[in-house]
């Protein structure tokens, strides 16, 4: 037997998992098994009324460049210690496998454990349609709790977003048929579509990149508050970045500076190692916002990186994923 069939095992053995080979519906989901943080600091997703940790777990590019076994066992791990949102997409991967794919392995039993978000980079009706069932069968579930639309970049692009062969009614048809549960999207480099989805759409929720926005782009005081005063669940991602550029700022102080700023409910943060995410879990546990004056201190230190143009999601047009091999 492989090394990872041990892991699967070993992974449904320690959760108390039902039965293989069982698909749970989103009703059973809901009422028969609750989500379990282990203690860790949780708070309101918005409008959608589930309750989540603070930080979420990434599953993107940092998950995908490690081999699989060590990649079940971060999810064995975080889901042991009440990470129980895991966050991914449907063009993460890597030159073996989409990170759907490697999920799906471990999550069919599991499923009424995990409030799982999902994306789709599609902006056509029948290529979205596509990528939904796509991502279905990748993960091995019959819902999805979040879908997103992927990587918003201009303004005209979320003026199309309701048109009749574009994406969101797709997404609407398939909440209306409970295979997706809440509806939201995502952006790293243009706060005024960011805002404008917000404004002209029913979204649940906006994941945003935040400790890297450009110095022309007012993340923070554009369409964070305004998707907040709407109700919508606000998720920073991207938060520990800057210590690619900058010297001297550490991965515990950017998480506590992206959970304290206004408006924001979680954190998404993309984890590579076991080692790793332990150390996160310690910051969250012990998080309580920074004062006003630290926070001032941390936007001052993190002044070189929002100048910088070396890295991709800094630059204009950068697509979520496009990084990834």
């Amino acid at each position: 037997m492989k090394a990872k069939d041990f892991t699967r095992r070993d992974f449904i053995k320690t959760t108390g998992a039902v039965t293989a080979g069982v698909l749970l519906s989103p009703t059973v989901a809901c009422t028969s098994s609750p989500f379990d943080s282990k203690g860790l600091p949780t708070t309101v997703l918005g409008k959608t009324g589930v309750r989540i940790p603070i930080m979420i777990l990434g599953l993107g590019s940092r998950f995908m460049a490690i081999d699989e076994d060590k990649g079940l066992q971060i999810l064995e791990t975080a889901l042991n210690n009440g990470l129980y949102y895991w966050d991914t997409a449907a063009i993460y991967k890597n030159d073996q496998q989409y990170s759907e794919e490697r999920i799906g392995k471990i999550l069919n039993p599991i499923r009424n454990k995990i409030f799982l978000s999902t994306k789709v980079s599609d902006r056509n009706a029948d290529d979205a349609k596509r990528t939904v069932e796509t991502s279905l069968k990748r993960l091995n579930t019959d819902y999805i709790d979040l879908y997103q639309i992927h990587s918003i970049t201009t303004e005209d692009e979320v003026k199309q977003f309701g048109a009749a062969d574009g994406v969101l009614p797709v997404l609407q048809k398939f909440k209306e048929e409970g295979v997706i549960r809440h509806i939201g999207f995502t952006g790293h480099t243009s706060a005024s579509a960011m805002k404008l989805a917000a404004e002209m759409y029913d979204f649940d929720t906006m994941l945003i990149a935040m400790n890297h926005q450009q110095k022309d782009q007012a993340f923070e005081e554009q369409p964070v508050p305004f998707a907040a005063g709407k109700g919508m669940g606000v998720l920073a991602m991207k938060v520990i970045r800057p210590r690619e550029t900058v010297n001297g700022l550490s991965a515990d102080d950017l998480i506590k500076y992206a959970l304290s700023l206004k408006g924001v409910t979680a954190a998404v943060i993309g984890t590579d190692s076991v080692e790793v995410l332990q150390k996160n879990i310690e910051t969250i546990k012990a998080f309580e916002p920074l004062s006003d004056e630290r926070m001032k201190e941390l936007h001052v230190a993190l002044d070189p990186f929002y100048k910088s143009k070396r890295l991709p999601w800094m630059q204009a047009g950068y697509f979520d994923g496009m990084h990834i091999a």
